[in-house]
């Protein structure tokens, strides 16, 4: 619990009930409640907020994923055409000196 081992939670927990007097432990009581609702909400509102951007990403990916497939295709397409014509080149050349 956030680095506190039960043994030194005890501590802080018994020196409080020594320092602080009775009449004002209702005063704790609501402080700590409002204090837990409110890293609640947080935890809840940070949770909802890493999911959204989980989903955003998982959205994105196939798009990425897509955009590198097709650029990869095109790219392969434009290699076979330079081939394509770099061999026809070499077959015009040693067909006209054979006239």
């Amino acid at each position: 619990m956030l680095g506190i081992s039960w043994a030194e939670f005890t501590v802080i927990f018994l020196v409080a009930v020594l320092v602080i007097p009775a009449r004002r432990w209702p005063d704790v009581a609501r402080f700590l409640a409002r204090a837990v609702k409110t890293v609640r909400a947080l935890v809840w509102k940070i949770t909802d907020a890493s999911e959204q951007i989980k989903d955003r990403l998982d959205m994105e990916c196939p798009i990425n994923d897509i955009i590198d497939t097709t650029t990869r295709d095109v790219l392969d397409q434009i290699s076979v055409v330079r081939k394509k014509k770099t061999t026809n080149k070499g077959k015009k050349r040693s067909g006209a000196g054979k006239k």
